[in-house]
């Protein structure tokens, strides 16, 4: 065991205040109006521990009191108070807690605060604090004032109790000038109601000017009486507008007992970006915690934004934020099931609603089936997706379409959309987010259905061959096309198919592009014998097919051309006009063919014309 030299001697972390201060400021608190917050917090946990005191006292018996004018901000309330062994314990000692004190230790729960530097954040507008408290614990004991200054040094003196008639704490600052943003009397009324707005105990404002006005004049909408459900619903509606400010396309109730959770959940009526996660405002024990809470809610509950009020979740030091602890999970586990049983009823009893929620929300909708198999069953019949009878539901869908086909994207849709609908196939864009997926579990809803992935064999069997004597006739223009578009790795052929507008139909897959242009460049890098093999392989990849419609008049005078330059600038051209149909992203060089075989065919009908 090491023993320590005789001259060793226990020492005191030395503090420097400013220091301190300067960092809660920068790093722990988002802004210094939550100074405020911090007193009126204090505030309330004083109250708590009187209520705890005299369990007797009726609600609304004791208050905070807030004043402002232009040279001081005083809070004061009617909580517990301090004696003077208390002041030189908790308020002269940075991170000492009276709520963690012996005696109330096992009442934590029932406190806003824990971590003894609350007061700290009235340095943020103020250069003095000055605390003046009595003991509602020994009513017999002195007032005792504590003054506390930034540069880490304070006083304490006892007095008289005329100082102080009542049980209580007063806490007034004189603010620097610098501060005046957050401490002009208007900013103080407007950021009590904001932290304070559901407050339980009674809070009330004054400016000097005038009687004082409360601060929270109503408990919160969801724990009021109403006459009837539907008087209900339009009061928390429109508690809902004024918070977030927009007019919910539903609100569901929030209730979870266990950890002494209210609130609302506001639908919001029109769509948000994939991913984006809306913050919503979190009360604790009546005091705004944050605005921004994103973790109160699962990632697919970004169609809703909700105001609550806990009971037992546990807020960071800074109170800005929510501690991720087994607590909070249990909470976001329970919230995301009320959000799933209402979308159960409004599936179940208001279609009208529900086409309204679908229309703005389906894409969070699919991702919640996608990993929820209850949801899934509910609401997949329903969800909108792009297929070749415009917009639609699975559900009308697969009425007039036994077997789905889905493509892998949504340019592979776009090229084969009106050729697969003239020809009587129903194809399902699965080009989107979780669309594809969805669409392969219709099955599980609707067992008579069956899907499948759409192949381009699938697509070219259902398009008519031409007669031999035809082909035979477009042999050689067939050569020549075939010969202008090897450099694309394309094959052509001549079909007949609707509608008989479409000249040319371009058949591939992104997949197929990327194997081809990997093997190509493999065997640039190789050479040798490696590059021999790899060409082999590259002659097996998949190949593009520009699929020629015999029924189109271009097509029918363009395989009669005997020219040769010109039949495959002819070829050229319609290549590029089926690429631009995919709407695929284009490669330089189909980009340069296009502009050169449109230049080509101007400069042979000005030639012509000439």
């Amino acid at each position: 065991m090491t023993t320590l030299p005789e001259n060793t001697a226990d020492r005191t972390f030395q503090v420097d205040l400013r220091g301190l201060v300067d960092l809660l400021s920068h790093h722990l608190y988002s802004s210094p109006r939550v100074y405020l917050r911090e007193l009126m917090q204090n505030a309330v946990d004083a109250l708590t521990a009187r209520y705890s005191l005299e369990p007797a006292a009726p609600a609304g018996t004791f208050g905070i009191r807030l004043y402002a004018d232009t040279a001081v901000v005083r809070v004061e309330d009617d909580g517990v108070g301090l004696t003077e062994a208390d002041v030189h314990t908790f308020l002269a000692t940075i991170g000492r807690s009276s709520k963690r004190a012996d005696g109330i230790a096992e009442q934590r729960g029932d406190f806003i605060g824990q971590f003894g530097i609350g007061l700290l954040s009235c340095f943020l507008v103020a250069d003095e604090i000055h605390v003046v408290s009595r003991s509602a614990r020994t009513p017999d004991a002195p007032a005792v004032e504590w003054r506390g200054r930034g540069d880490g040094s304070y006083t304490v003196r006892t007095l008289p109790a005329s100082a102080r008639p009542r049980p209580g704490t007063t806490v007034t600052l004189t603010p620097r000038a610098d501060a005046g943003e957050w401490t002009r009397p208007a900013q103080v009324r407007s950021l009590a109601g904001h932290f304070g707005s559901l407050l339980r105990h009674p809070v009330t404002f004054d400016d000097g000017t005038g009687p004082a006005v409360p601060v929270n004049p109503e408990t919160a909408p969801w724990t009021r009486t109403y006459p009837t459900p539907g008087a209900r619903s339009r009061a928390l509606a429109a508690y809902g507008e004024e918070v977030f400010g927009f007019a919910p396309l539903d609100t569901i109730e929030l209730d979870l007992p266990a950890v002494g959770l209210k609130g609302i959940a506001c639908v919001l009526p029109e769509a948000v970006p994939a991913g984006r996660r809306h913050g919503h405002r979190v009360h604790v024990k009546g005091m705004l915690l944050s605005e921004q809470a994103e973790e109160i809610l699962p990632d697919w509950a970004f169609f809703v934004r909700c105001v609550v009020d806990a009971e037992s979740l546990r807020p960071t030091a800074s109170r800005e934020a929510l501690y991720e602890d087994d607590t909070l999970a249990a909470v976001r586990d329970a919230l995301a099931e009320k959000l799933r049983a209402w979308i159960a009823r409004v599936a179940a009893s208001d279609p009208d609603l529900l086409h309204r929620f679908l229309q703005a929300h389906h894409l969070s909708v699919k991702s919640l089936a996608v990993h929820d198999d209850e949801i899934l069953r509910m609401l997949l019949p329903w969800l909108p997706f792009e297929t070749t009878d415009g917009h639609c539901t699975l559900d009308e869908f697969s009425r007039t379409h036994r077997t789905v086909l889905v493509t892998s994207s949504v340019e592979e849709f776009r090229q084969v959309a009106a050729i697969a609908s003239a020809a009587g196939l129903g194809v399902v864009n699965g080009g989107y987010t979780y669309d594809r997926e969805l669409a392969h579990r219709l099955p599980e809803i609707r067992p008579e259905v069956s899907v499948a992935d759409l192949d381009p064999a699938t697509l070219t069997a259902h398009l008519d061959p031409v007669d031999r004597e035809t082909e035979l006739a477009a042999a050689a223009y067939l050569a020549l096309a075939r010969d202008a578009l090897v450099v694309f790795d394309c094959d052509v052929a001549l079909r007949a198919f609707q509608p008989a507008s479409a000249p040319a139909l371009l058949v591939d897959s992104r997949e197929a592009r990327h194997e081809r242009t990997r093997s190509r460049l493999a065997r640039e890098q190789d050479g040798g014998l490696w590059g021999d093999i790899l060409g082999a392989l590259q002659q097996e990849a998949p190949r593009a097919q520009l699929i020629l419609n015999q029924l189109n008049p271009l097509v029918r005078t363009a395989v009669t051309i005997d020219e040769p330059e010109l039949a495959r600038t002819s070829a050229e051209a319609l290549y590029g006009q089926a690429a631009l149909l995919s709407r695929r992203p284009l490669r330089p060089a189909e980009s340069s063919l296009i502009n050169r075989s449109f230049l080509d065919l101007l400069a042979h009908a000005l030639r012509k014309d000439s």
